[in-house]
């Protein structure tokens, strides 16, 4: 598990070492112009939506490990190949490869999480999980930044050579991973793939939570860049370096939240979790609809739209050790790295969408953005009781479960629904 550990910190320091450059290199270092760089953030999207579909399916035939070894190998390709790439062609497959590489290695360590864990300590790996993350994307773009130089493009070069070494080293380390073995789909007769989608398509609890799953992403994540930095700077007058500081806070509060959020939250019902994170993101965004609708001053805004961020942060702090543990615990035994890649899936779907509708909102909009996101914020408290009607007693409440075994939410099994 300490491995798996430094392999989540390590693939999201490699994340957050070149991604809030990339924008620059392309389009001013390597001069391919605006165009050519907006189509590489889609690029990322795109590969990641094909490869998660098939990432499935490969981690339950061959396990978790060669899955992650193959994305790291790809990743760690696609990251030099983009140092050295200098026409628009070279940069956009550099960057599908580095995209899918990175979008596997999410469902792959997640897999081998529920693989090295028990019922009792999930939420617990799960809240490291999310902790080492956020610590790997802070620390690698605050190094990133100090080793880039936009006149130079030899600076670049080293950027994305070290992330294929990054991304090499993790090779070697997760190598000498030892991981329990789980049940793969061959060892159940008469499974196929599509019978894997078929059977999770038909677990109804598992689609919920993909809804449900959207909605927070969409809600969320989404907006961090988009939606409410463009309302942030055009409706409430916030400075580049105000929004600068929003994004620290967010980041600051799950880093000093987290575990003394998972204390509070690992006996508490998941989907009574999820549903306070939707009425904290409601306030979230009250807090954002007074920085740009109210009428108090600027350092009253300021401090309004840092709170917006610092709220989410929490809430992002509450859902790590509730949704992708709950993911695991629904998914039928040997599946559960199809159900993870398939929750991958909703996450790409709905960081997509998420910019695509509200950042032209965000900037244009003030007033209908803010009452549509909190809208959404209340959906998810909403949807998160409608789940807890689907969930068995120990899916929803997993200190009642004292073995690895847990009620599953299968296909053709009737939930149990716990009294209140």
């Amino acid at each position: 598990m300490r491995r798996i550990h430094v392999g989540n910190a390590l693939s999201a320091f490699g994340l957050g070492f070149t991604v809030p450059y990339l924008y620059v290199y392309v389009a001013q270092v390597r001069g391919l112009g605006a165009m050519t760089a907006g189509m590489v953030l889609a690029v990322f999207a795109v590969a990641a939506l094909i490869v998660l579909p098939f990432a499935g399916r490969a981690i339950v035939r061959r396990g978790p490990l060669p899955v992650l070894l193959a994305a790291l190998v790809t990743a760690a390709v696609g990251a030099l190949s983009l140092g050295l790439a200098g026409s628009a062609t070279a940069v956009l497959l550099s960057a599908a490869a580095l995209g899918a590489g990175q979008a596997v290695m999410q469902p792959a360590l997640a897999t081998m999480i529920v693989d090295c864990s028990t019922t009792d300590t999930r939420s617990r790996a799960f809240a490291m999980q999310f902790f080492l993350q956020n610590l790997g994307l802070g620390v690698g773009g605050l190094i990133g930044g100090h080793l880039v130089d936009s006149t130079r493009v030899d600076s670049f070069t080293l950027l994305f050579s070290i992330e294929a070494a990054v991304f090499l080293a993790l090779v070697a380390v997760m190598a000498t991973v030892r991981v329990p073995r789980a049940p793969r789909i061959e060892d159940a007769p008469g499974r196929s793939g599509e019978g894997g989608w078929k059977q999770l398509l038909g677990n109804r609890a598992m689609v919920q939570l993909s809804v449900l799953g959207f909605v927070l992403f969409f809600a969320c994540y989404g907006q961090f860049e988009s939606g409410l930095s463009a309302y942030g700077v055009e409706a409430a007058g916030i400075s580049t370096s105000a929004l600068g500081t929003a994004l620290a806070a967010n980041t600051l509060m799950i880093v000093v939240a987290q575990f003394a959020v998972l204390r509070f939250v690992e006996r508490r019902r998941r989907s009574r979790v999820i549903a306070g994170v939707g009425l904290i993101w409601a306030v979230a965004w009250l807090a954002a609809a007074y920085a740009g609708l109210g009428h108090g001053s600027q350092e009253m805004a300021t401090a309004a739209f840092v709170s917006t961020y610092a709220l989410f942060g929490l809430g992002e702090a509450m859902l790590s050790p509730t949704v992708a543990p709950l993911v695991a615990d629904l998914a039928p035994s040997g599946m559960a790295g199809q159900y993870n890649s398939a929750f991958a899936l909703v996450k790409q779907l709905a960081l997509a969408v998420g910019p695509a509708v509200g950042g032209p909102l965000g900037a244009s909009l003030p007033m209908p953005y803010v009452v549509t996101f909190l809208l959404f914020s209340l959906g998810i408290t909403f949807l998160a009781l409608r789940l807890g009607r689907q969930l068995t007693a120990v899916q929803d409440r997993p200190w009642l479960g004292r073995s690895r075994v847990v009620a599953r939410g299968g296909a053709a099994a009737e939930p149990v629904v716990a009294e209140a």
